[in-house]
C-alpha cells in the first residue's frame, strides 16, 4: 500500500472507518465533496481543520482502493 500517513483507522473513531488524521472526518466525506464538484479551497473553507495534503491523500487512498481487482467465474 502506498504511504498514506494522514489516513487513520481507529475503532473508537467513526467505527474504524478511514478518517483524516484521527478526526471524525471520514475519507468518504471528502471524496463525496469532490464528486459533488467542490474544489479543495471550498472544502477547506467548509472544514478549516483540513489542508490540501489531507484532501490529496484522501483522494489517493480512494484511488488505491478502486484498483482492487474483481475476478468473476
Amino acid at each position: 500500500m502506498a504511504a498514506f500517513d494522514r489516513i487513520t483507522f481507529d475503532r473508537d473513531v467513526m467505527g474504524g472507518r478511514a478518517c483524516v488524521r484521527g478526526m471524525r472526518l471520514p475519507v468518504s466525506t471528502i471524496v463525496d465533496l469532490v464528486a459533488d464538484g467542490l474544489t479543495a479551497a471550498e472544502i477547506i473553507k467548509e472544514y478549516p481543520v483540513l489542508d490540501a495534503e489531507d484532501i490529496r491523500q484522501a483522494l489517493g487512498y480512494a484511488a488505491y482502493l478502486a484498483r482492487e481487482e474483481v475476478h468473476t467465474a
